[in-house]
C-alpha cells in the first residue's frame, strides 16, 4: 500500500510541474490524441527546420513511392460496445452517489443521461467525410506539388494504387484518387478520371499487411501487452484519483480509460472538446497522450526489432520500383511507358514500421544502435522533450514519401533520394541527417542493414521469448 501511495504521490507531483509547464500557453487537445489525431490538426505542427532545403538546380522528380496511412474513420465494433459499457456504468455511478445523498454540483451535465454518438450501430471502423477530405485534398496537393510525375493520361502501369482489402483503406485510396486525377477525366461535373485501385490478394497480403501475417510478431506483441499495461497503470490510477477527487464519483481505472478513449473520438471525430476531455486538465492530457506513444514505439515502432524487420518487403518493393525507374530514365524510353508512381494505402500498422525502417525520429546516436539491434530507451515522460509523437509517426491519413531525382549534372551522384514525412523534409540519420540522399548512399546505409533479415526465417520460426525487461523511462526510474 505504501508503495502504491508512494507512486501515485509521484505522479501528482509531475502533474504540478506540467500544469506550471502549460501555464499561460494555448491548448488544443486536438493535436494530442497520439494516432486518433486527424492529419489537418498537425500537419503543420511539426519541426519544419529543414522546410526550407532547396533541392540542387536541375534535380528532376522521376518517381514517387507512397506509404500512407487510411484517413479519419468511426470507432471499432469493438470499441462501441466499450463505449456502450460506459454509457451504463456511467449510470450506475450517478445512481449510486444520488443513493447516497452525495452533492452533484460537481458532476459535469453532460454525464447525466449520456448515451454513446455510435449507439445503435452494428458496424464500425469505416471512413468517415472527414476521412475522406483528407485523402482527397492530400491527392490534389501531391499533383500541384510534382506537376511532372502527374502530368500523363492515367494508366494503371503509369500510377500503380494499391490498398489492403480492409474497406477504410481502399475507400482512402479511392479519394486520394479522386483528387489526384480530378479534371483529367469526363466524369460527372467535376471531370474526375476512372482509375483501379489494387486490392492486395491474400497470398500477396505481406506487402502491406505483414503484421498480421508475421506469427513471431504476434507472439511478441502478446508478450508485451502486460509490460505495457504495467507502464501505464501507476498514470492511470493517479488519474483516477484526481477524478473521484474532482468529481465525488467512484471512478475506476477502466472508467478512466474508457473516458479518455471517448474523448479521443469525441475531440477527433466531432470536433467536441469541453465533454470527455473537459474532464482532464492539459498536465493528465499529456499523460495519457504519453501513455499511449508508449504503446505504439514498444508494440508497433522501436521497442523491438521484429516490429519493423518484417516490414522489409515493402521496403524491398520501395528501392526496386526506384531502380527501375534509374534504368527506365537510362534508356530514355517514350513518355507513357514506364511507372511514375507506386502509391499504397494501409494502416498505421504498416507505416509504423516503415517509418521505422528509414531511421526516422532518431537521434544518431540512437540510429546506430538499431542498427546493432540495442535496445532503445523509452520515450520520456512529460514534461521531459522527445521525438517519439504517436500525432506526429502516424496521425490519421500520416505519410511517407519518397521522391526519387535525377540530376544529371551532379558530378557525385545522377540520382538521389528526397524523403518527406506529412509532406515535409524529414531528416534521415543514416544520410548524415539530411532528406537528400545519393541513392547508393540510401540503399547502402539505410537499407542494406535490414536486408539480411528474411521475411520468412524471421516471422515463421520460433523465437525463445526472453524475460520481461521495462526499458528506463528518461527522469524517473519509479516504474
Amino acid at each position: 500500500m505504501k508503495t502504491f501511495m508512494a507512486s501515485i504521490s509521484f505522479v501528482i507531483f509531475w502533474f504540478s510541474i506540467l500544469l506550471h509547464s502549460v501555464a499561460g500557453q494555448s491548448f488544443d487537445v486536438r493535436q494530442h490524441l497520439s494516432t486518433v489525431t486527424r492529419y489537418g490538426v498537425v500537419k503543420d505542427e511539426v519541426n519544419n527546420s529543414f522546410e526550407q532545403f532547396s533541392i540542387p538546380e536541375g534535380c528532376t522528380p522521376i518517381h514517387l513511392n507512397l506509404v500512407a496511412r487510411h484517413g479519419t474513420r468511426s470507432p471499432t465494433k469493438k470499441k462501441m460496445k466499450e463505449l456502450a459499457w460506459l454509457a451504463s456504468h456511467l449510470e450506475e455511478l450517478i445512481r449510486d452517489a444520488k443513493e447516497r445523498n452525495l452533492p452533484l454540483q460537481k458532476v459535469p451535465t453532460w454525464l447525466q443521461g449520456w448515451k454513446s454518438p455510435w449507439k445503435g450501430k452494428s458496424k464500425g471502423g469505416e471512413l468517415i467525410t472527414k476521412g475522406e477530405d483528407e485523402l482527397y485534398d492530400f491527392g490534389i496537393r501531391i499533383r500541384e506539388r510534382f506537376p511532372n510525375l502527374f502530368e500523363e493520361e492515367y494508366h494503371p502501369d503509369v500510377y500503380l494504387i494499391k490498398a489492403t482489402q480492409v474497406p477504410r483503406a481502399s475507400a482512402s485510396a479511392v479519394a486520394f484518387g479522386m483528387g489526384l486525377f480530378s479534371k483529367k477525366g469526363t466524369l460527372g461535373p467535376w471531370n474526375q478520371r476512372a482509375f483501379a485501385v489494387s486490392s492486395e490478394s491474400r497470398a500477396s497480403d505481406i506487402m502491406l499487411r505483414f503484421h498480421d501475417c508475421c506469427e513471431n510478431y504476434k507472439a511478441f506483441r502478446k508478450s508485451q501487452e502486460p509490460v505495457v499495461e504495467k507502464l501505464k497503470k501507476p498514470i492511470l490510477d493517479a488519474i483516477t484519483a484526481a477524478l473521484v477527487s474532482r468529481y465525488e464519483l467512484n471512478f475506476t481505472r477502466q472508467d478512466t480509460a474508457s473516458l479518455w478513449f471517448l474523448c479521443k473520438q469525441e475531440a477527433s471525430l466531432l470536433d467536441i472538446t469541453d465533454q470527455a476531455c473537459g474532464l482532464f486538465n492539459p498536465s493528465e492530457v499529456a499523460l495519457l497522450e504519453w501513455t499511449d506513444d508508449l504503446a505504439l514505439f514498444i508494440l508497433k515502432g522501436y521497442g523491438k526489432s521484429i516490429n519493423y524487420r518484417m516490414g522489409v518487403p515493402l521496403l524491398e518493393d520501395v528501392v526496386q520500383s526506384m531502380e527501375q525507374a534509374i534504368k527506365v530514365q537510362e534508356e530514355v524510353l517514350a513518355s507513357g511507358h514506364y511507372e511514375k508512381a507506386r502509391l499504397r494505402f494501409a494502416h498505421a500498422e504498416t507505416l509504423v514500421p516503415f517509418t521505422c525502417l528509414l531511421g526516422l525520429f532518431l537521434e544518431q546516436s540512437e540510429f546506430e544502435k538499431i542498427q546493432r539491434e540495442q535496445p532503445l530507451e523509452l520515450p520520456p515522460r512529460p514534461p521531459h522533450s522527445r521525438n517519439w509523437w504517436g500525432s506526429k509517426v502516424t496521425p490519421f491519413a500520416g505519410n511517407n514519401m519518397l521522391v526519387l531525382h535525377s540530376c544529371p549534372a551532379n558530378s557525385s551522384s545522377k540520382y538521389f533520394v528526397e524523403v518527406l514525412h506529412n509532406e515535409y523534409p524529414i531528416p534521415m540519420p543514416g544520410c548524415n541527417n539530411s532528406n537528400f540522399c545519393p541513392f547508393e548512399e540510401f540503399k547502402e546505409m539505410v537499407v542494406a542493414p535490414h536486408l539480411k533479415h528474411n521475411y520468412n526465417t524471421l516471422c515463421a520460426k520460433k523465437l525463445e521469448q526472453p524475460k520481461q525487461k521495462i526499458e528506463t523511462i528518461k527522469g524517473s526510474s519509479s516504474f
